[in-house]
Order: C-alpha cells, then structure tokens, then sequence
C-alpha cells in the first residue's frame, strides 16, 4: 500500500477546500480565537469517527443493520439541505442555527469531513490490507492534518473577501454542493438498486 496516494486519496474524499465555504457559513459570527477552536474540535471528531470506521466500521454497520449506500444517501439529502440555505440565504444562516449557536458534529464533522466517501474509501483500505493497518492510520493523519491546514487557513481567505466577497462565493459554494449532495445521492441509490432487483 503507497501511503502518500492513500492519504492524498483521503486528502480529496475529505474536500475540505470545497468545505471551507461551509465552514466560513456556519462560524463568521465567531471571533476569530474561538473558530480556530470550533474548527480543531469538529475535526478532532471526523478524526475520531474515520478511526472508528478503520477499526470496527464494517461490523458497527452490520451490527445496526446499515449499508455504505445509507450512508451516502444520507450524507447527501443533508448536504442537499445545506446547500439550499447557501443558495438562497436564511435569518439563521445555512445550517439553520439560532443566533451565537455553535454547530457540533454535524454537520461539518459529519457529513462534510467524515463523509460517505472518506469512509468507503478507510473501509475499502481497511479491508484490502489487514495486515497493513498502521499504514492506513498514518495515511488518515496525514490527510486530517491536511486537511486541517486549509481549513485553518480558510479564516484569512474569509477576512481578504469581505462580507460581499464572502457571500458570492458562498452561494457559489452553495451550487456546487448541490451537485455534490445529489450525486452523493444518485450514487448511493445506483449501489442500492441491483440489491433490490436480485
């Protein structure tokens, strides 16, 4: 197993430079200390979750009775939800929170960062090399560390567009997560359709 494509892999599936507008959404109204901070805690959970899927994610789905394709359907109607308020903007902001409200785990740990696809692929991973796990947890770090980076990164990109700026990249955002979410969607209906049909 090649680490480096393994992590850039992950690095994509995670998208955190197609997050970062979300992000932006749901944390302007934070100081900029305290965003810092919400960002470090939410991807500590998707850290956490994508660790928790390496180890034990094929039998905890079997155990509740879930498919990946639930979980891509899922992922994507919210996603879907989102991208709507991006689009055509709310009093509450894109994720529907009440004024000063943080969001927690979802949805930026879930479904944005630890989404469908990050997991299919630490499950594909997991599966195709047993005997190679550490790999594949050097491969999730250094992806999350990555990915971290740009989201961090992403508060000096939100004071250099202004509240303008920020709003038209935000609805432009906003389009291409549509797209995502109803192909995440399409994708997880195709992988489920052959099930019903035999």
């Amino acid at each position: 197993m090649d680490i480096k494509s393994t992590a850039l892999l992950l690095f994509l599936a995670m998208d955190s430079p197609g997050n970062l507008s979300v992000f932006s959404a749901a944390l302007r109204h934070l100081e900029p200390k305290r965003r810092w901070q919400v960002i470090l805690r939410e991807m500590l959970f998707a850290l956490l979750i994508l660790l928790l899927f390496l180890f034990a994610g094929e039998p905890l789905l079997k155990g509740l009775g879930l498919r990946l394709e639930t979980l891509s359907i899922a992922g994507g109607l919210i996603l879907f939800l989102i991208s709507l308020r991006m689009i055509f903007p709310q009093p509450n902001g894109a994720l529907g929170l009440v004024s000063n409200e943080e969001p927690f785990l979802v949805p930026l740990a879930i479904p944005l960062i630890a989404g469908p696809s990050a997991v299919a692929l630490i499950l594909r991973q997991a599966a195709c090399y047993p005997q190679q796990l550490p790999s594949v947890i050097l491969a999730v770090v250094l992806a999350w560390v990555a990915s971290l980076v740009v989201l961090l990164s992403g508060t000096f990109c939100v004071r250099w567009l202004g509240k303008k700026g920020l709003s038209t990249v935000e609805r432009l955002m906003g389009l291409i997560l549509l797209l995502v979410s109803i192909q995440m969607m399409l994708e997880g209906f195709r992988s489920y359709m052959p099930l019903l049909q035999g």
